[in-house]
């Protein structure tokens, strides 16, 4: 029979909501994480396990042919999970503290060029009302490079339209004052214009043809839609709007450390991955810096 996870796994995951701030997504993925480790291991004494134990896990998922990045991110829930416990008192030593991370692959953000950016925010129709929102929302999203799930929890009260900003909460519930440009400001009175009056959660930004909030899969599903309707790859999510803005910042002159925090990270090392070169960066810089471009 399959072990149960430990009391202690609940009183991390209270630890992570209450004192991290930590989302419904984070918390709900630390304990799936958990609760296959103990499945792994048969038992849930919590005290008996090893580092050995650890690495027979990573070998485990390893076997399952999981991606390198699920088994560290598993490896790093597995991490803080007994790391609380030690901070506690409830055990003295971390097993998993010296357990390595697999080396992650490099993998390039998905991205549009500009000329791809304007057929994707120009795919929604606007013969009803619902394609003016999707037009708001699309210009909204490359406006600022948030999160669709930033994005859907906005209010009425975040968009400040006199000063150009909106408020942002972001993973963790941090919040960050954003810039959104005169475009996306645009797009969205347009949207208000022909926003029904009567609706379910009038105060939030975006909703749906229910006049309830929209959803982080409403999004996806859209934006299916419109990426196929501007005879863009497949492989384009919601996400690579935020690569995109990312990339044509850098591409412009932005520095690094400013589109860290316009796109809120923790870490630099986070935004580095928009450091790739692309084809149009690389020949303006030879054709500045080489003497016979």
């Amino acid at each position: 029979m399959a072990a149960s996870a430990p009391p202690a796994v609940e009183q991390f995951l209270r630890y992570l909501r209450s004192e991290r701030n930590a989302s419904d997504h984070t918390t709900t993925n630390y304990a799936l994480d958990l609760r296959q480790l103990f499945r792994f291991l048969g038992h849930t004494r919590i005290g008996t396990v090893t580092a050995l134990d650890i690495r027979r896990f990573v070998a485990h998922l390893s076997t399952q042919q999981r991606a390198r990045r699920t088994i560290a991110r598993k490896l790093s829930c597995v991490r803080s999970f007994f790391r609380f416990l030690c901070r506690d008192e409830q055990l003295s030593y971390n097993p998993a503290v010296a357990i390595a991370t697999p080396r992650l692959e490099q993998r390039l953000p998905s991205f549009l060029d500009e000329t791809q950016t304007a057929r994707l925010l120009a795919a929604p129709p606007t013969k009803k009302w619902q394609g003016w929102r999707d037009r708001a929302m699309l210009e909204t999203l490359y406006s600022t490079g948030i999160r669709v799930s930033e994005l859907v929890g906005l209010n009425l009260e975040d968009l400040d339209e006199i000063s150009g900003t909106v408020v942002i909460r972001g993973k963790g519930k941090k919040e960050r004052l954003c810039p959104i440009g005169e475009t996306a400001l645009k797009a969205i009175g347009a949207y208000f214009a022909k926003r029904p009056k009567q609706l379910r959660v009038p105060y939030a930004l975006f909703v749906s043809q229910k006049g309830t909030r929209l959803t982080v899969r409403q999004v996806d599903r859209l934006l299916v839609r419109y990426v196929a309707a501007a005879a863009l790859p497949a492989s384009i999510s919601p996400h690579s709007l935020r690569h995109s803005f990312a990339t044509h910042l850098l591409d412009r002159g932005a520095d690094l450390r400013s589109v860290q925090e316009l796109l809120g990270h923790a870490s630099l090392s986070t935004t580095q991955i928009y450091t790739h070169v692309t084809p149009q960066r690389l020949k303006k810089v030879y054709d500045q810096a080489h003497p016979r471009a």
